[in-house]
């Protein structure tokens, strides 16, 4: 057999590419080309737009998360004024505040001091409480305040506690008079130091000591508080359940107005407060009571008064202000 020259073997290649080609045309083969490429190309895009959208809504919600609550409000200062001191005898401890205060009520804390007493639990001694006392008033004085200017006012948590009769005769031997004050008292003391009057309509206070808890509002010119469960009531074999129960019942009580807001104070929203401060701010926006994980059995008690008030109220706003007490409301409450 003779073979094909080299010329031969192209030419039979070209008619044979050349009769696949008719054929793949003839038959429809160009068409589905074109119909497969923009799918394919479709779907790629779709992909792309979806992974892009997708990345957006993570930076999105990043970015939400991320951003710093904040109560943006400069209470008024005083002008000129004289300096007042008030030692509180709290529940769990001896707290002592100074201020600055003029002729219109208008105020400025210049020092505080806080320190653990063990009154609640009976367990202070006398010479305990003495020292303790003479500390605050020695500070006082030393700092520029009269001593007829400086007060001491016992705490509604407090009065109840047996150790209390020994501060108070501490206080006696000392020639100081000892303010005593119930719940609702304290309550609306609290609310005229912490609440700003221009949040007296939509807002309300809530203080959760060791002892008790108060929480107080104004509505149409009055001041109106109620007492429940303070921090400490564990150590009565006081349930979760019955803390809450009660808690929430009383906040329901507050005006729908005024539950836009919450000035909260009290040793366990100190603690809560200190986790998410952002530098020196007066005020600070706590987070959510499911945002917190604590230890110690007095905070998660806290913790449980704090939830039952945003659960029952519905506020989102707690705002923590670190320069409030109670006793503090007792200092602009003096002529």
């Amino acid at each position: 057999m003779q073979r094909l020259t080299v010329a031969g073997r192209l030419l039979i290649t070209a008619i044979i590419v050349g009769a696949i080609y008719y054929g793949f045309t003839k038959f429809g083969g160009q068409e589905a080309l074109q119909k497969l490429a923009p799918a394919t190309t479709a779907s790629a895009t779709n992909t792309a737009d979806s992974n892009e959208s997708s990345s957006s809504e993570e930076n999105s919600s990043a970015t939400v998360e991320g951003e710093k609550k904040s109560f943006d409000y400069t209470p008024p200062g005083p002008i000129a004024g004289k300096l007042k001191g008030v030692v509180e005898l709290g529940a769990s401890g001896f707290n002592s505040f100074i201020i600055r205060i003029d002729a219109d009520k208008r105020w400025k804390l210049e020092k505080a001091e806080f320190g653990n007493s063990l009154v609640i639990e009976n367990m202070a001694s006398d010479d305990d409480i003495r020292a303790g006392l003479k500390k605050y008033i020695g500070g006082m004085l030393d700092y520029g305040v009269s001593g007829k200017d400086i007060h001491f006012v016992v705490s509604s948590g407090a009065v109840k506690a047996e150790g209390t009769q020994k501060i108070i005769k501490v206080l006696k031997s000392l020639k100081y008079f000892v303010n005593t004050v119930t719940p609702e008292q304290e309550g609306i003391l609290g609310l005229k130091c912490v609440q700003p009057a221009e949040y007296a309509d939509n807002s309300f206070v809530a203080d959760i000591g060791s002892g008790n808890t108060k929480i107080s509002w104004k509505e149409n010119g009055k001041l109106t508080s109620v007492e429940s469960y303070g921090a400490k009531y564990f150590q009565n074999g006081v349930s979760d359940e019955t803390v809450s129960k009660e808690v929430g019942e009383k906040s329901k009580k507050i005006p729908e107005a005024n539950r836009k807001t919450c000035f909260i104070i009290g040793g366990v929203p100190f603690e809560l407060a200190k986790k998410v401060r952002k530098d020196k701010e007066r005020y600070t926006v706590l987070d959510a009571p499911s945002a917190y994980q604590l230890d110690n059995a007095k905070s998660k008690a806290g913790l449980n008064i704090y939830k039952a008030i945003a659960e029952s109220t519905g506020c989102e706003q707690f705002v923590f202000d670190w320069d409030a007490n109670f006793t503090i409301g007792f200092l602009l409450d003096l002529p």
